[in-house]
């Protein structure tokens, strides 16, 4: 058990460490403009899995109705 503790503090100190340092290719991105593409292509396929979802959930209670 004290292991375990161990492993997540060492563990939440060292992601800590990783967000200070500042991520230099959002950077460059964003000067040059193209963040803004990368963020509708983010958008774009999280709009299609969740109505992927939505549409699976409907079939799904559709078939759960008739039986």
């Amino acid at each position: 058990m004290n292991k375990l503790i161990l492993i997540v503090i060492v563990s939440f100190f060292s992601t800590l460490a990783y967000a200070q340092d500042k991520p230099e290719m959002a950077d460059v991105m964003r000067s040059n403009g193209k963040i803004y593409d990368v963020v509708a292509v983010c958008l774009t396929i999280l709009i299609g899995l969740f109505l992927y979802v939505f549409v699976i959930d409907r079939k799904i209670s559709k078939i759960e109705k008739n039986k």
